[in-house]
C-alpha cells in the first residue's frame, strides 16, 4: 500500500488544529509546520501525534513547499487548518493512491460563510488540487491564494473537502484586512499599479460578478454578504497597492 503524508501549515490555530488533525488520522503521518504561534497550536498538534516543525513565516506557498519537503512519504495531501477530511473523502483518497494512474488529483470543496455552506456565488464547484505524488507538483509562491502547480494531467476526486472558512463576521473582517495586504504585494510583484479609480472599478465588478453573474443571489443573505465582502477585499487590495507605490516614492526622497 502506498504511504500518505498530510501536510498542514498553521499559525495561532488552536481552535482549529485538533479537529483538522483528527480528520487526517488515517494518514501514515501528519506534518504540521507552525510559524510562530503564540497560542498552544504546537502542543496540541504534538499531543495528537503530528510531526511538528517550527519555521518562520515566508508566505502560504513557500511554507507549504517547505512542509512538503519535510514529509516522509510518496503521496501528499495538503490540508489547511480550517479544513476537514470527511470519512467518505478519506476512503476515496485511500482507494485513489492504491489504484492511481495519475500523479495529481483535485478535490471539490464545500465552504462555510458565517451561517451556511455556499452553493453558488462562484464557490461551487470549487475544485482545488490537493493530492499528489511528491516531486510531481509544487505550490506557487504567492503571498495569498497560492495554488498547486503541475505539468501532469489532473484527476478528479468526487467526495468534498469541508472548509470552515468564515465562522463569523469578525473572521471575515480580519481576513479582508490580511488578505488585501498580501494580495496587494502579489499585484506589485506582477508589476501592477493601483489607483482609486481601479479600486472602485474592480470592487464594483467583483460584486456584480459574484452576486449576479455567478448566482450569489441564490445563496440568500449569505450570498449578498459574501459578494459585498469580496468586493471590499478587492477595493482595499487595489487601494493598498496604490499606497505601496506611494510609500516607495516617498522613501526615495528621504
Amino acid at each position: 500500500m502506498p504511504r500518505l503524508s498530510v501536510i498542514i501549515i498553521a499559525k495561532n490555530e488552536s481552535q482549529n488544529i485538533a479537529d483538522c488533525i483528527k480528520s487526517a488520522h488515517f494518514a501514515d503521518e501528519v506534518v504540521v509546520l507552525d510559524s510562530g504561534s503564540s497560542d498552544n497550536t504546537s502542543s496540541i498538534a504534538k499531543k495528537l501525534g503530528a510531526r511538528v516543525f517550527n519555521k518562520p513565516w515566508k508566505g502560504y506557498g513557500q511554507n507549504k513547499n517547505l512542509a512538503m519537503q519535510l514529509a516522509k512519504h510518496e503521496w501528499i495531501f495538503s490540508l489547511d487548518a480550517d479544513e476537514r477530511i470527511t470519512p467518505s473523502l478519506k476512503q476515496e483518497i485511500l482507494r485513489t493512491i492504491k489504484q492511481a494512474h495519475l500523479n495529481v488529483y483535485d478535490v471539490p470543496r464545500r465552504s462555510l460563510f458565517v451561517s451556511r455552506f455556499i452553493k453558488y456565488s462562484g464557490w461551487q464547484p470549487d475544485r482545488t488540487k490537493r493530492l499528489f505524488k511528491k516531486g510531481y507538483a509544487k505550490f506557487s509562491e504567492h503571498h495569498v491564494h497560492e495554488h498547486l502547480i503541475s505539468k501532469d494531467e489532473v484527476g478528479h476526486l468526487s467526495q468534498p473537502l469541508i472548509h470552515y472558512s468564515y465562522r463569523d463576521f469578525e473572521t471575515v473582517l480580519k481576513k479582508i484586512n490580511v488578505y488585501s495586504s498580501l494580495g496587494a504585494k502579489d499585484l506589485k510583484k506582477r508589476g501592477k499599479s493601483g489607483s482609486l479609480k481601479k479600486a472602485i472599478f474592480h470592487a464594483l465588478w467583483t460584486f456584480l460578478r459574484g452576486y449576479f453573474f455567478r448566482g450569489g443571489f441564490l445563496d440568500g443573505r449569505a450570498g449578498f454578504a459574501l459578494a459585498l465582502s469580496n468586493s471590499q477585499y478587492t477595493y482595499y487590495k487595489y487601494l493598498k497597492l496604490l499606497f505601496l507605490y506611494q510609500n516607495k516614492r516617498n522613501k526615495s526622497f528621504e
